[in-house]
C-alpha cells in the first residue's frame, strides 16, 4: 500500500460541510485511526469536532482512478488554527506527525506529503520568515522519514481571505502565497498549487466541500506530474465526477448499509433485507 501525510491547519483536515457534496466511498482508500488502517470516511482528519470534507478524499479518488490494483492510506496530522511556528521541529505537532508517519510506513510506502497552511501566518509581517521556517520543517521530516526526495505539495491561500468574517484579519495572504511559489520554486520535489477560483464558507476563513473536491484534483495534479499547477484545471469537475461515481463493490455497498444502520436510519430487519440483497 501507498501512503500519504496530511499536515497544517484547518484547511488540510477540512472544513467542508459533509452534506453538500456526494460521498466518497472506496475501499482501496484507507485512513489511519487508532493505530489501524480502516476504509476512508470524512471527516478523515477528525482534530475539532467541526472537522468536515478536505482536500485529501478526492486526492486519493484520483490516485485510485489511476492506479487500479493498489490501496492508498492517509494519513491525518493536520491540526486546526495552527501556526508555522507550532509546526516547528521540536514542537508537538511535528513530533506527532513524524510519530504517525514511521507507524503507517511499517506496512506501505510513503509516496508524497501534502501540506496546507498560512492563514494563521497571513498578519503581523509573519510572510517575511515563512520561506526559512518552512525550509527547516521540509528537510527535517525528509530526513527523519528517510525520504529524501519524496514530492511535498502545497496549495496556496484562497482569494477569499482578508474580506469577512474569521478571515478577516489575513491581510497578508496574499505575500504568504508568494513565498510559498518562490519556495516551490527553489526547491526540488516541491510543488505548489493554486487556490484561484476555490471559495470559502460563510465563515470566510474555511473552503467549502466543492472547492475542497476542487483543490484535491489539484493537489493529484501537481503530485502525479510533479508541476507545479498554477491555474485551475479546466475539467476538475468532469474528472471529480469520474473519479467519485464508480460503481460501488459489494464491500463497499455493504459499509454505506452497516453506516446508515449504525446511524439508525433504518431498523434491524431492513438492515438485514437490505444485506441479503447485495
Amino acid at each position: 500500500m501507498k501512503s500519504v501525510l496530511m499536515i497544517g491547519q484547518s484547511n488540510m483536515a477540512g472544513r467542508g460541510f459533509l452534506d453538500e457534496v456526494p460521498t466518497i466511498c472506496n475501499e482501496r482508500i484507507q485512513m489511519l485511526r487508532n493505530g489501524r488502517w480502516q476504509m476512508m470516511t470524512e471527516p478523515i482528519n477528525y482534530d475539532r469536532p467541526v472537522a468536515g470534507v478536505g482536500l485529501a478524499g478526492s486526492f486519493a479518488a484520483m490516485w485510485c482512478m489511476e492506479n487500479q490494483e493498489d490501496k492508498i492510506g492517509l494519513i491525518p496530522c493536520a491540526e486546526g488554527g495552527s501556526s508555522l511556528d507550532d509546526w516547528a521541529i521540536d514542537k508537538i505537532l511535528f513530533k506527532n506527525a513524524v510519530s504517525q508517519a514511521k507507524f503507517a510506513i511499517q506496512d506501505s510506502e510513503l509516496v508524497g506529503i501534502l501540506w496546507h497552511q498560512g492563514e494563521n501566518d497571513s498578519y503581523g509581517g509573519n510572510y517575511q520568515t515563512y520561506n526559512k521556517k518552512l525550509q527547516v520543517i521540509v528537510e527535517t521530516l525528509r530526513k527523519e522519514l528517510d525520504v529524501p526526495e519524496i514530492p511535498f505539495v502545497m496549495g496556496g491561500l484562497g482569494d477569499f481571505l482578508g474580506k469577512s468574517g474569521f478571515g478577516l484579519n489575513c491581510t497578508e495572504y496574499e505575500l504568504v502565497n508568494h513565498e510559498l511559489i518562490k519556495f516551490a520554486k527553489e526547491k526540488e520535489n516541491t510543488y505548489f498549487v493554486t487556490a484561484e477560483g476555490l471559495t470559502s464558507n460563510p465563515d470566510g476563513i474555511h473552503m467549502n466541500a466543492v472547492s475542497q473536491r476542487k483543490f484535491g484534483i489539484r493537489y493529484y495534479e501537481a503530485f502525479s506530474k510533479q508541476k507545479n499547477v498554477l491555474k485551475p484545471i479546466k475539467n476538475e469537475i468532469e474528472l471529480l465526477e469520474i473519479c467519485i461515481n464508480k460503481p460501488y463493490t459489494k464491500g463497499e455497498k455493504m459499509y454505506l448499509e452497516m453506516m446508515d444502520f449504525a446511524l439508525g436510519k433504518m431498523n434491524y430487519e431492513e438492515f438485514m433485507v437490505r444485506l441479503s440483497k447485495l
